[in-house]
């Protein structure tokens, strides 16, 4: 009796529809601000890296910036994926 209640108020709701919540378009312009800057971001890690990775070779020195390239690029690949392994969820 209570399942057959439930089952009737569900086929009453129907599907609804999703719709944008007020003031959208303003969050999704500071999601892009936000992907804009981490683009940069990942660019100039990498850019640093790079610099360093050659000054370290010039001088001799501990190489360390091969773990700074590709912590900017496992960045870069987290950053980016966030959006796409959250549309795979919903």
């Amino acid at each position: 009796m209570i399942l057959a209640a439930v089952t009737d108020t569900l086929a009453q709701i129907g599907n609804p529809t999703p719709e944008a919540p007020p003031l959208s378009n303003k969050i999704l312009q500071l999601v892009n601000y936000f992907t804009w800057f981490m683009i940069l971001s990942g660019v100039l890690a990498i850019t640093v890296a790079g610099g360093k990775f050659a000054w370290e070779k010039w001088t001799g020195g501990a190489m360390q910036s091969p773990k700074m390239v590709a912590g900017a690029m496992i960045g870069g690949v987290v950053a980016t994926s966030g959006g796409t392994i959250m549309n795979a969820m919903l």
